[in-house]
């Protein structure tokens, strides 16, 4: 079972985006991709399969079982609270891996394109 912990965020704070006229925070739902149903449709009988073989290295195994786990409210999320309007939100917790999560990949891209761009390349003139 889930468990919710508590942030409270001020009104010039990093919850400011999830409402107002700004860009609105959502959920990126990994359960209605086609990636997350395939995976977790296959994933039980693939490893049954495998077994016979040789067991899967474990960092293949807790990358796919994360990504399983990763955006989905009932494996964890923090609720997150503006302290000017009291406007509320759960965010789930995300798996954080290399693998072939969309969703942390396509975060993980962007924090190094702007590492990139700010601190690695010089300036263009």
């Amino acid at each position: 079972m889930a468990r919710a912990m508590g942030t409270r965020v001020g009104p010039s704070g990093s919850l400011s985006a999830l409402h107002g006229d700004g860009d609105r925070y959502e959920r990126h739902r990994p359960e209605e991709t086609v990636l997350y149903r395939v995976v977790r449709s296959y994933w039980d009988s693939f490893r049954e399969r495998v077994e016979p073989i040789g067991s899967l290295p474990r960092f293949v195994v807790r990358e796919v079982e994360e990504y399983l786990r990763c955006g989905i409210l009932e494996y964890g999320f923090m609720r997150v609270e503006c302290e000017g309007c009291g406007f509320e939100r759960l965010v789930a917790f995300s798996c954080k891996r290399r693998g072939f999560c969309p969703s942390c990949l396509g975060r993980r891209m962007s924090d190094g394109a702007v590492h990139l761009t700010e601190e690695v390349l010089p300036e263009v003139l």
